[in-house]
């Protein structure tokens, strides 16, 4: 286990700590690769992996939650990942053309007035760093939540996801995680697979892709969504503290040199990538407005087995 606090911690790394205000500690407890899943869980979760990296070139701007869908039954807290599309996100108070930051409208339905500031309370979550996900905790039963994009001084865009219905079981704690019956398997997968996306994403490297784990085999054109912990996502310009943007890299297996390269300087957190088949390695990187790291890169190895076009 390393703390964020240990003397030889990185600036960045240190900057993060200010940045949350406490010693984080980061174990190793994030998302298992597939080959740490049982052959059954692993079977379960390939069920999924098209409707997870779908490639949509339907609607140029969006936002939508990144693997929360309508009608999961969940175990609270719950992971809840973002996802935009032809927007970059800033945190509030910054102005930059095309930007604007998340909210979550929980048992609430859209404003009526798109002109006025959304308010601040338990209905209007607001993710005004730049943040790319959170943790909601609910009571028992049935909820619906709705992300909501907003400009810099909380004024809704035309820009929000549909209603999804969430059905919370009970704590985490006092509930028991799903389990996979072979004789049961569409059924007792579904379970599992629901709980196993939303679990909360406590530690682990604090850079990540929500729809993706290691040693995925996905079909191209794949999307990718970007998610960091700790810190904000801010478009280039923006210069906020505690923020950056995304450079998302794939490598060939064994190579050195990145075959491609993308700068989200717009503050995009998601992107589609086309490659043929092959073994790769995705490197996701988190740098300021000078191009500097703010974290410790993050590597993600993926199979592309089909072509979907």
């Amino acid at each position: 286990m390393k703390s964020l606090c240990s003397p030889g911690t990185s600036l960045a790394a240190r900057r993060l700590t200010a940045w949350a205000g406490a010693c984080i500690f980061w174990a190793a407890m994030s998302p298992p690769a597939l080959a740490q899943l049982t052959p059954l869980e692993q079977r379960c979760w390939a069920l999924s992996t098209d409707e997870r990296t779908q490639f949509d070139r339907r609607e140029p701007t969006s936002v939508h939650f990144s693997v929360l869908r309508d009608g999961f039954t969940v175990r609270s807290p719950f992971q809840v990942d973002f996802a935009v599309r032809g927007m970059g996100v800033a945190p509030a108070g910054v102005k930059l053309p095309g930007t604007g930051h998340h909210h979550i409208l929980v048992n609430r339905a859209l404003p009526m007035v798109v002109t006025d500031q959304l308010p601040f309370d338990d209905s209007h979550r607001h993710f005004g760093k730049g943040q790319t996900s959170t943790l909601i905790d609910l009571p028992p039963g049935r909820h619906t939540l709705r992300l909501l994009f907003a400009d810099d001084e909380h004024r809704p865009y035309f820009v929000f996801s549909p209603q999804i219905t969430v059905n919370v079981l009970g704590s985490r704690s006092a509930t028991a995680k799903p389990r996979i019956d072979p004789a049961h398997f569409s059924v007792t997968c579904r379970q599992w697979y629901q709980d196993e996306v939303t679990q909360p994403r406590v530690a682990g490297e604090p850079l990540y892709f929500s729809n993706l784990r290691a040693d995925e085999r996905v079909a191209s054109p794949f999307t990718v969504h970007m998610g960091v912990m700790g810190l904000g996502v801010c478009a280039r310009g923006g210069n906020a503290p505690q923020s950056g943007h995304f450079v998302l890299e794939v490598l060939a297996a064994g190579a050195i040199t990145p075959t491609e390269r993308f700068v989200l300087a717009n503050g995009a957190t998601q992107t589609g990538i086309g490659l043929p088949n092959g073994d790769y390695r995705l490197r996701l990187r988190f740098v300021n407005d000078r191009g500097s790291e703010l974290l410790p890169a993050h590597e993600l190895p993926v199979k592309v087995v089909a072509q979907r076009f």
